[in-house]
Protein backbone atom coordinates (compact mmCIF):
# COMPACT_ATOMS: atom_id res chain seq x y z
CA UNK A 1 0.00 0.00 0.00
CA UNK A 2 0.90 3.42 -0.39
CA UNK A 3 0.66 6.46 1.09
CA UNK A 4 -0.99 9.31 -0.44
CA UNK A 5 -1.93 13.23 0.04
CA UNK A 6 -5.52 13.81 -0.73
CA UNK A 7 -7.04 17.30 -2.16
CA UNK A 8 -7.68 17.97 1.33
CA UNK A 9 -3.98 17.37 2.63
CA UNK A 10 -5.10 14.58 4.71
CA UNK A 11 -3.26 11.02 4.37
CA UNK A 12 -4.77 7.99 3.21
CA UNK A 13 -3.53 4.82 1.97
CA UNK A 14 -4.07 3.91 -1.54
CA UNK A 15 -3.64 0.48 -2.69
CA UNK A 16 -2.42 0.03 -6.33
CA UNK A 17 -3.95 -2.66 -8.75
CA UNK A 18 -2.06 -4.75 -10.94
CA UNK A 19 -4.03 -3.38 -14.01
CA UNK A 20 -2.40 -0.07 -12.76
CA UNK A 21 1.01 -1.65 -12.46
CA UNK A 22 3.18 -2.09 -15.61
CA UNK A 23 5.74 -4.54 -14.38
CA UNK A 24 4.77 -6.55 -10.86
CA UNK A 25 6.85 -8.67 -8.30
CA UNK A 26 7.27 -12.34 -7.95
CA UNK A 27 5.25 -11.96 -4.95
CA UNK A 28 2.17 -9.63 -7.05
CA UNK A 29 2.72 -12.89 -9.63
CA UNK A 30 2.61 -15.81 -7.41
CA UNK A 31 -0.91 -14.12 -6.05
CA UNK A 32 -2.32 -14.30 -9.87
CA UNK A 33 -1.09 -17.40 -10.31
CA UNK A 34 -2.19 -18.66 -6.53
CA UNK A 35 1.31 -20.25 -6.17
CA UNK A 36 4.01 -19.67 -3.55
CA UNK A 37 6.99 -16.99 -4.35
CA UNK A 38 9.09 -19.88 -3.99
CA UNK A 39 7.43 -21.55 -6.66
CA UNK A 40 7.43 -18.64 -9.23
CA UNK A 41 11.17 -18.69 -8.89
CA UNK A 42 11.29 -22.20 -9.34
CA UNK A 43 9.11 -22.11 -12.65
CA UNK A 44 11.11 -19.22 -13.68
CA UNK A 45 14.56 -21.26 -13.47
CA UNK A 46 12.65 -24.33 -15.31
CA UNK A 47 12.09 -21.92 -18.47
CA UNK A 48 8.41 -22.27 -17.60
CA UNK A 49 7.39 -18.60 -17.29
CA UNK A 50 8.50 -15.56 -18.78
CA UNK A 51 11.43 -14.14 -18.27
CA UNK A 52 11.73 -11.02 -16.11
CA UNK A 53 13.17 -7.13 -16.26
CA UNK A 54 15.89 -6.34 -14.35
CA UNK A 55 14.51 -2.61 -12.78
CA UNK A 56 17.07 -1.17 -10.31
CA UNK A 57 18.78 -4.59 -9.35
CA UNK A 58 15.23 -6.27 -8.70
CA UNK A 59 13.44 -8.45 -11.27
CA UNK A 60 10.16 -7.21 -12.45
CA UNK A 61 7.58 -9.32 -14.68
CA UNK A 62 5.81 -6.97 -17.48
CA UNK A 63 2.14 -7.19 -17.13
CA UNK A 64 2.22 -7.65 -21.07
CA UNK A 65 3.64 -10.73 -20.73
CA UNK A 66 2.32 -11.71 -17.56
CA UNK A 67 -1.34 -11.05 -19.56
CA UNK A 68 0.04 -12.91 -23.14
CA UNK A 69 1.23 -16.26 -20.80
CA UNK A 70 -2.29 -16.04 -19.10
CA UNK A 71 -4.07 -15.68 -22.68
CA UNK A 72 -1.75 -18.39 -23.83
CA UNK A 73 -2.87 -20.97 -20.81
CA UNK A 74 0.07 -20.39 -19.09
CA UNK A 75 1.94 -22.62 -21.99
CA UNK A 76 5.25 -21.41 -22.30
CA UNK A 77 5.35 -22.77 -25.90
CA UNK A 78 2.26 -21.03 -27.04
CA UNK A 79 3.60 -17.96 -25.30
CA UNK A 80 6.98 -17.70 -26.95
CA UNK A 81 5.61 -18.39 -30.62
CA UNK A 82 2.82 -15.55 -30.14
CA UNK A 83 5.31 -13.16 -28.76
CA UNK A 84 7.72 -14.25 -31.39
CA UNK A 85 4.84 -13.33 -34.11
CA UNK A 86 4.46 -10.43 -32.48
CA UNK A 87 8.02 -9.27 -33.58
CA UNK A 88 7.38 -9.57 -36.52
Amino acid sequence: MKQVINAKGLSEEKTTTLRDAAAISAKELAKMLSLSPRTVWRLLSAGKLPKPVSIGGSKRFLMSDVSLFLECGCDISVYLARKEGEKC
